[in-house]
């Protein structure tokens, strides 16, 4: 992820000026209200990324995830999935502390060591078996946490729908917190460590979604517009950390009301 993330940084950072939405005119205040509410003020270039995004993944990377749910077991599927949640937790730990959430870097600390050693490399994850369950936290949270605003929405082919206030946390938790990322450089420039790293990731990500995206795309009938809010809804829970929303704001997705970014639940114990 890593070695693709500056590019396509450079590249949105390239197009944006270009594609900046039109403001409506303070005389009609409620399309000034709902032009503020939706944050996208780069919608035309966000909707060529979105599209540039759609056929390469359904050249690429649906086919891929497709053959992959096929041919792999699910309990196989799932210690990937374990895998590569056990291989981000450094990154999470260190927001944990960032975010002054003591209880929960000690979780995740024990998680680490737990699934790590006993858990095969993270391949079971025997924390969760234990009664620590996983949880997930990044610099794009703790910059919310730390009362950084979400900045308007961006949409970038391969890693999907963000934001610039995410798109920077992103970048930081890659480049500076990634254990993978730190071993590549460091170990003679590795570089396709982190081409199969980004691809199991995708694929994994895919596999593990597809289902409920597709119900979304089905259901919606802008599917960019449809993203585009399931999307902020499900960072805004993930912020809260599952926590109902503040009264009079948007409503959030539940994982089990099909929130499109949440993995689907496993099929066959971990």
């Amino acid at each position: 992820m890593t070695a693709v993330l500056p590019r396509l940084l450079i590249l949105a950072a390239a197009v944006m000026l270009a594609g900046c939405a039109t403001r409506p005119p303070a005389s009609d205040p409620a399309a000034v209200r709902a032009f503020q509410q939706i944050n996208d003020p780069w919608e035309p270039t966000n909707r060529v990324m979105f599209k540039i995004d759609q056929g390469l993944d359904a050249a690429l990377i649906r086919p891929v995830a497709w053959t992959y749910t096929k041919v792999v077991p699910q309990p196989a599927r799932n210690g990937v999935t374990n895998a590569i949640a056990n291989l981000r937790s450094p990154i999470t730990f260190v927001n944990d502390v960032l975010q002054g959430e003591a209880t929960r870097a000690l979780e995740t600390f024990w998680r680490l060591i737990i699934n790590s050693t006993i858990g095969l490399g993270g391949l079971f994850d025997v924390g969760a078996r234990v009664g620590v369950p996983g949880h997930t936290e990044d610099f794009g949270q703790t910059l919310a946490v730390l009362g950084a605003g979400e900045g308007p929405f961006l949409y970038l082919p391969i890693l999907g729908p963000s934001g610039v206030r995410d798109g920077i946390g992103l970048g930081v938790d890659n480049f500076g917190l990634d254990p993978v990322s730190w071993y590549s450089y460091n170990s003679h420039n590795i570089q396709w460590i982190q081409w199969a790293y980004l691809g199991a990731e995708l694929v994994d990500a895919k596999s593990t979604t597809m289902a409920t995206t597709d119900e979304l795309k089905k259901s919606s009938i802008d599917y960019y517009a449809a993203l585009r809010s399931a999307y902020r809804q499900y960072r805004a829970k993930e912020i809260r950390n599952g926590a109902p929303p503040p009264a009079g704001s948007m409503p959030s997705f539940d994982d089990e009301d099909g929130d499109p970014f949440a993995p689907e639940k496993p099929q066959a114990p971990r």
